[in-house]
């Protein structure tokens, strides 16, 4: 199950700086879609305001499957299906990996005092499942054999495929992925991207980007979205994205060659 995101003339204003403006765009149901840009062009902004954690000026729309959620905090958009993951991973690094998924799903049984009194068969039977569920997602991130370490011990890259893998433990329909990359070793990054790419494959998973390496959006996203100076400048694929002299311009100062490797 998937879900599309469509933004609608938002803009945010912080005292005297307007850091998005009147800015649309939209991301197909499905879709690996990726936004860059240049350093203060307003993606971080952006983002936080689609993830809830920021509210738009009065005026744009932000459309869930075609539902509005203009202004709806993250953790009512979280049961709508729309999650987050951070540049820097937020796990509980005094608990295991695994305990670490087994706390995503709310309203478990075991969360009440008097189910966990009179009804213990019933705490028992759902842990079990979520337990079960948490495993199948070690699984398949490939992180089997640190699922009884400490999240804190974890590496930056194996954190951020358990936050990933945090995602899978709901019915997650799109999820907005923050600068993947950073911190992270080549060979973990290739985990990273091979397990997106299968989620959005095999489980319909509509993903948002946000990525400063080019090669990165280039192996993953498509389309990509160019945001400058608050609003979006072009769109499209990246080979175009890439030969455009607007987005040269905007990231170097008119080089072609130095855009192909950055973002």
């Amino acid at each position: 199950m998937s879900a599309s995101i469509a933004v609608k003339d938002v803009s945010k204003s912080f005292g005297g700086l307007k850091a998005v403006s009147d800015c649309t765009l939209a991301v197909a149901e499905g879709s690996i879609t990726g936004l860059i840009g240049p350093n203060g062009a307003g993606k971080t902004t952006l983002f936080n305001m689609v993830a809830g954690t920021l509210a738009p000026d009065p005026g744009g729309t932000i459309l869930l499957d075609n539902e509005d959620v203009t202004g709806l905090p993250a953790n009512r958009l979280y049961h709508k299906g729309l999650l987050r993951t951070f540049q820097i991973a937020h796990e509980f690094s005094q608990m295991t990996a695994l305990e670490n998924l087994m706390m995503v799903p709310g309203h478990q049984s075991g969360e009440n005092l008097l189910s966990a009194w009179f009804k213990p068969s019933l705490v028992r039977s759902e842990e079990a499942d979520i337990r079960m569920r948490a495993n199948d997602v070690i699984d398949f991130l490939k992180l089997s054999h640190l699922k009884n370490e400490l999240a804190g011990n974890l590496s930056g890259g194996q954190k951020k495929l358990l936050e990933l893998g945090r995602t899978m433990m709901v019915d997650a329909k799109v999820v907005l992925l923050d600068e993947i990359a950073a911190g992270v070793n080549r060979t973990l990054l290739n985990d990273l991207v091979s397990s997106i790419q299968r989620l959005n494959r095999e489980h319909g998973y509509t993903f948002f980007v946000i990525e400063h390496d080019m090669d990165l959006i280039a192996r993953l996203c498509d389309p990509v979205i160019v945001m400058a100076q608050g609003s979006v400048m072009t769109e499209g694929p990246i080979e175009d994205v890439r030969a455009n002299p607007a987005v040269i311009e905007a990231y170097f100062g008119g080089d072609p060659e130095d855009v192909k490797g950055a973002a």
